[in-house]
């Protein structure tokens, strides 16, 4: 084989490790950007092939709600009750998401109240949140949903939940969710691929659980 061909054939194989090497870097990077919000906020549990157990219950004028009906949107579902007192801590800054995302067509937050009524809950909300409730309000007086569709036993939690309504992510306990790290979040499961990274009580797994590394 003569030397310029050799050379040929290890220049084009250097080309094709630095394209490859600069594609793997590129990719890491959009991850990387993709996985910032989930980083910072670390759900308790975070993976990709669940879809959310539909139901219907009523809103607190008793008209019927499925969560189907909201397929092709983000959905952040905040399970709560009166009694619990980090549910009322919390509540301000669910209002402050709800008021933001009432301006946008893509993402809907629905809080369930386990209640006795809809009568409790919006007494409730309204001494809470000085008589403005901007956000969809279920009652699940039985728990037929939140406790026996959704297992959760203890308040508040909330679960994020993508346009196809395959559940991105859940939070235990109170949050601040009036930080901006939430709306991109929401963007972020919108997106073909979103954050690969998984979560395990707010601990990255999985392959890509070293992205979250530089967020400490």
């Amino acid at each position: 084989m003569k030397a310029g061909t050799i050379a040929q054939i290890l220049f084009i194989f250097v080309a094709a490790i630095a394209v490859y090497g600069f594609v793997r870097a590129a990719q890491n990077d959009q991850r990387y950007s993709a996985c910032t919000a989930f980083c910072t906020l670390r759900p308790d549990y975070a993976a990709r092939n669940r879809t959310a157990p539909e139901f219907e219950l009523p809103d607190l004028d008793g008209r019927p709600v499925r969560l189907s009906q909201f397929r092709g949107k983000t959905v952040f579902l905040n399970f709560w009750t009166k009694t619990c007192r980090p549910c009322l801590e919390e509540m301000p800054s669910l209002a402050e998401l709800g008021k933001v995302l009432q301006k946008r067509d893509d993402m809907v937050l629905i809080a369930i109240s386990t209640d006795e009524s809809a009568v409790d809950a919006r007494d409730t909300l309204k001494v809470v949140l000085n008589n403005e409730i901007p956000f969809l309000v279920l009652v699940d007086s039985e728990s037929a949903v939140v406790r026996e569709k959704y297992g959760t036993k203890l308040f508040p939690e909330t679960w994020i939940i993508d346009p196809k309504g395959v559940i991105r992510a859940r939070f235990d306990g109170a949050r601040d969710w009036s930080d901006a790290s939430v709306i991109n979040i929401g963007e972020m499961v919108q997106r073909v691929g979103g954050c690969p990274v998984e979560f395990w009580k707010g601990s990255p797994t999985g392959k890509f659980g070293g992205l979250c590394a530089d967020e400490g």
